[in-house]
């Protein structure tokens, strides 16, 4: 997608060789029209697939699952993290490891909100090394559910997330892939 991968290359900062900053328009301060061209390109790649439920993980996914499912008139459900009275002890449930944060924490979905009837479109900001997706993945299928395709709106192509994935033969649509990030350089792939 140019008009992001534009973006990027205006806006992002990169850390190191390995973390990329883009939350003045994509995960903190939000660009509400990029985020409207973004759920467009995630509905025409994943049209065809009849989708019911669009599903991500707090935080940084909402907004992205939120635009998007406004194209495939359907809800959005996020997997919460950590504990939460709020939300019962009918859960699924599954451990994740967060790249960006250097910890694991258990995310869960209630079980009133995925079952076998769903076709489910996983959506999410960024995949490095595609734990957070290998987790819903797993709750989708504790769920019966069926996971049609994964959204991503920015890979990082040099770790290891996206092509485990798409060797275990899930369609994952990455927006923009990033090879490299040496030197301070953003390199697409």
């Amino acid at each position: 997608m140019e008009l992001l991968k534009q973006r990027i290359l205006a806006d992002g900062k990169v850390i190191g060789n390995d973390c990329l900053k883009v939350d003045m328009f994509l995960n903190h301060q939000i660009d509400v029209g990029l985020l409207n061209e973004i759920g467009r390109e995630f509905h025409r790649l994943f049209a065809e697939n009849n989708i019911t439920k669009i599903v991500t993980i707090e935080a940084s996914g909402i907004g992205i699952a939120c635009v998007a499912a406004q194209y495939f008139s359907v809800p959005v459900v996020f997997a919460k993290k950590g504990a939460n009275k709020n939300i019962g002890n009918n859960l699924y449930t599954a451990d994740v490891y967060s790249f960006t944060k250097g910890t694991t924490t258990t995310i869960a979905i209630s079980k009133d909100y995925l079952n076998e009837k769903d076709r489910v479109l996983i959506i999410d900001d960024f995949m490095a090394n595609g734990k957070a997706a290998h987790g819903l993945i797993n709750i989708i299928n504790q769920a019966g559910a069926a996971v049609e395709g994964i959204g991503i709106v920015i890979e990082k192509g040099f770790q290891s997330g996206g092509d485990a994935l798409r060797s275990l033969g899930y369609r994952v649509e990455s927006l923009a892939i990033i090879k490299s990030m040496e030197n301070g350089e953003i390199v697409f792939g």
